[in-house]
């Protein structure tokens, strides 16, 4: 018999280990690729096993997500709320996007695991200290929203890098050539798209740039927000 077998039981095994091998599935492709049957091919076991110990898909993206929130250092008591962000935002991002698709994950279902309640609950409170009253929430919600977002647009991109999907690098090709018909095409295309298109440490460094970007735009707009510049709110 040739080809690897794959026991329909495996002895030792456990939840836990489970999880520890979505984890690193997640880590090498993206939570919201692989399967059940990706999975128990890696363990070495039936796809019923993998349901035995842990459950479906959704049980275990809540698990793998579990395991990175349980990663993230919150900053210590006493900074200024901007600072507090800044260093809460510049870990969770890097750290998110090692495992590609749990922002993807957290932006669908928000702070609806307990160990998401850590976060929200410190950084609601810096918040209504820094002034932000009954709007605590909100700015909350707009810091941890846009992070998460850009951190997932970038997993998705990468999805297309590289090796990608033709028409993705069709389409590349394709600014490529017509970047050059006015200064403001070849602006765009040296200064933000192009190094998307490498693929390689510059497609990495301009998201870092761009997340850094993303961050201190939304902390400057709400620090608008609390100084009373921002528009009023219709009645």
């Amino acid at each position: 018999m040739t080809g690897t077998t794959v026991a329909p039981f495996h002895v030792g095994l456990t939840p836990e280990l489970v999880v520890d091998a979505a984890v690193d599935l997640t880590r090498a492709s993206h939570l919201m690729t692989w399967s059940i049957r990706d999975l128990a091919s890696r363990l070495g076991v039936a796809p019923s096993v993998v349901y035995h110990h842990v459950g479906g898909k959704d049980l275990l993206c809540r698990r793998v997500v579990e395991r990175v929130l349980a990663l993230i250092e919150l900053p210590p008591d006493g900074l200024d709320w901007r600072d507090w962000y800044r260093r809460l935002l510049s870990g969770i991002g890097p750290l998110a996007a090692q495992y590609p698709g749990v922002a993807k994950w957290m932006l669908l279902h928000g702070p609806t695991i307990p160990a998401a309640l850590p976060v929200l609950e410190t950084g609601t409170r810096v918040l209504r200290a820094a002034g932000f009253g009954e709007r605590a929430s909100l700015a909350y919600a707009l810091l941890l929203n846009n992070a998460m977002l850009t951190v997932a647009i970038g997993d998705d991109r990468r999805q297309h890098e590289g090796d990608g999907p033709r028409d993705h690098a069709t389409m590349m090709a394709e600014f490529a050539q017509t970047a050059t018909a006015s200064d403001e095409l070849r602006e765009a295309w040296h200064g933000f798209i192009g190094p998307y298109l490498r693929g390689d440490g510059a497609a990495a460094r301009m998201r870092e740039a761009y997340y850094r970007v993303v961050i201190d735009t939304t902390i400057a707009g709400l620090e608008a927000m609390l100084a009373g510049t921002t528009p009023e709110e219709p009645a």
